[in-house]
């Protein structure tokens, strides 16, 4: 994969709406990474997905937050709200995944006659990959303890160690499907867009470490947000096993 340098977007999102969004021609995939409680972000995903689109340059929109295998491949541009949600199982039990927040770039994409793809693995196949000790072989040993950190800082060092490696095998098997969703739906010439958590973007971690490597990909953090929230506290509060995944 030929990786353009990530580069992080400082400004307000009041700001980042009034200038031009940085050049990405030439760019195969473009991976925008979220907080995502952020509130300020949507508007800049859905900027991004109508300004390749317009411009007739948006191969598909992609989405850590619908399940691989589910596309609004096939549904009309005037597709209801409710059939694109129907088409990407966003209604299923336990998604989580509010559909208000996503609902712009989606039927932006929609609108424009491009196919919108779930891109993560499905939760039953994350189950297995918690066992999959060849998991940690698609990561260098720098890397792979990189992500290891990363873990433990995502869950606020309240992670039992035993745990540590078999959810970093779930985070690697997903950006892997996520990444496997990009090269299946890259277009010559046009852009796939991912939409996905922060972490899983990161280019020495996450999803450009499984790219092709003849595919250009550049990955693009939103600029985060202070929501006031103490999510470690939140974390201790919750039920034993859950997570408070801000990556």
């Amino acid at each position: 994969m030929r990786l353009h340098p990530a580069f992080a977007c400082l400004l307000l999102a009041a700001c980042a709406a009034a200038t031009p969004l940085p050049d990405v021609s030439g760019v195969d995939a473009l991976l925008l990474g979220e907080q995502h409680d952020a509130s300020t972000q949507p508007p800049l995903q859905q900027r991004w997905v109508d300004t390749l689109a317009r411009s007739g340059r948006l191969g598909a929109l992609t989405l850590e937050m619908a399940d691989r295998g589910h596309s609004t491949a096939g549904l009309p541009s005037a597709a209801s709200e409710e059939q694109v949600r129907q088409a990407l199982d966003w209604n299923r039990p336990g998604a989580g995944w509010p559909w208000e927040r996503y609902a712009p770039a989606i039927m932006t994409a929609v609108r424009a006659g491009v196919p919108v793809l779930g891109a993560n693995l499905p939760r039953e196949e994350q189950r297995a990959a918690m066992k999959d000790d060849t998991l940690e072989v698609l990561l260098a040993p720098a890397a792979l303890h990189e992500q290891e950190q990363a873990i433990r800082r995502g869950h606020c060092d309240l992670l039992p160690d035993q745990q540590v490696l078999p959810m970093t095998r779930v985070q690697i098997a997903r950006d892997r499907a996520m990444a496997r969703a990009i090269a299946t739906a890259a277009v010559p010439g046009k852009t796939v867009v991912l939409i996905a958590g922060a972490g899983h973007v990161a280019p020495e971690l996450g999803v450009p470490q499984h790219l092709p490597r003849l595919l250009a990909a550049r990955s693009l953090l939103l600029p985060g947000e202070d929501t006031g929230k103490d999510y470690c506290a939140e974390l201790r509060k919750s039920a034993p096993g859950r997570t408070m995944d801000q990556r």
